[in-house]
């Protein structure tokens, strides 16, 4: 599978999610992405990071939570769970309070909200576990490539850093000197930076001695059209985002996004013309690919629909304090996003460790 394909179906799912502060449906995105995770997930240790981003997003709860307790919340409610002892602020510091009365009303709009966020990043998390990083930087558009090779570069030494500092710090234990504190890191730091330094001056040694950093020549008008489409279509898709992420923006959001968008490939495009170099095995954007991105593209598109016709389904109210319902048709929409779990190719079975027989 391309790992494009991954991170255009979890971006579409996150860009759902966006779009409801149901907590039914929130959680059905966050199962649907954990299905697809749990059995498309190859054995590898990049592959690991879902469960960092689903305690982050457990964290992202918690805090919201905790804010809304201790600095109070603008919904109001009359449901009191609990009146906290409210420090008296200055004058100027009108509109904030600390403590007072927490409403059942106030944690229920944060609960909703922090849920959004945080199913966004379980489904950027999704992305991660299920992409090759190294595979993904290495389909970037020409114009990209040399911030995907420093980004490649560092993606291999930080684990070569990690594993540097628990041998030095096994040595000192078997010698019997002390590794903890700061004295420890220190004594240990310098080993590490030297044997860092010493990879970096092979590593820019064989680039160089592979033609790295050479560029085509290009015209000047090129250059320039290429720096203005480039810069113009980033400024569109954050136009375009913020305005679909905003109920007054709902207008203009979609065509400006799409115009920042085609400007940004055009960019992109005309600054490969710089970059000469060719491509080993280039991942191939199969059929099975564009099912994996249309069904998050489905997701997404669908949310917007239901958003725009029945808001109220998306988007249940906390005054008065009503319990919410699971909208069917919108449901049944998100479960589209199912389809990679069969439709993506198996994960290579995980390899099998040999067990030494005792001597």
């Amino acid at each position: 599978m391309h790992p494009g394909a991954w991170w255009l179906w979890a971006l579409a799912l996150g860009t759902a999610a966006t779009r409801t502060t149901n907590p039914l449906l929130l959680a059905l995105l966050v199962t649907v992405s954990a299905y697809v995770v749990i059995t498309r997930r190859p054995h590898a240790p990049w592959s690991r990071s879902y469960g960092a981003f689903v305690k982050l997003a457990l964290a992202v709860l918690l805090i919201r939570l905790l804010f809304t307790t201790l600095l109070g919340s603008p919904i109001p409610g009359t449901h009191t769970l609990v009146t906290l002892p409210e420090v008296p602020l200055p004058d100027w510091a009108q509109g904030v309070r600390l403590g007072g009365r927490v409403t059942a009303e106030g944690l229920t709009f944060a609960l909703y909200d922090a849920m959004k966020l945080a199913t966004l990043l379980i489904c950027v998390g999704a992305a991660n576990a299920l992409a090759n990083p190294s595979r993904l930087l290495k389909s970037l558009p020409g114009a990209l490539y040399e911030m995907g090779v420093a980004v490649v570069v560092a993606l291999t030494f930080a684990p070569n850093l990690i594993a540097d500092v628990q041998r030095l710090r096994a040595a000192r234990r078997l010698r019997g000197r002390h590794d903890k504190g700061v004295r420890g890191l220190l004594q240990v730091g310098l080993p590490v930076l030297e044997g860092a330094l010493e990879r970096s001056v092979a590593l820019a040694a064989a680039m160089d001695a592979r033609g790295y950093g050479r560029t085509a020549q290009v015209p000047a008008p090129v250059r320039r059209t290429t720096a203005a489409l480039t810069l113009g279509g980033l400024l569109g898709i954050c136009a375009g985002t913020y305005g679909l992420l905003t109920a007054a923006g709902g207008t203009y959001g979609i065509p400006v996004l799409l115009a920042g968008v085609a400007a940004a490939f055009g960019g992109l495009w005309l600054g490969g013309r710089r970059t000469v170099r060719t491509r080993y095995r280039p991942d191939r954007w199969d059929a099975r690919a564009w099912l994996v991105t249309a069904s998050g593209v489905a997701v997404a598109a669908l949310l917007f629909f239901a958003a725009a016709r029945d808001p109220a389904a998306l988007h249940p109210g906390v005054v008065p304090l009503t319990a919410p319902t699971l909208p069917l048709w919108p449901a049944a929409a998100v479960l589209l996003g199912l389809l990679p779990a069969f439709v993506a190719p198996t994960p290579d079975p995980a390899p099998k460790t040999a067990v030494k027989e005792p001597s």
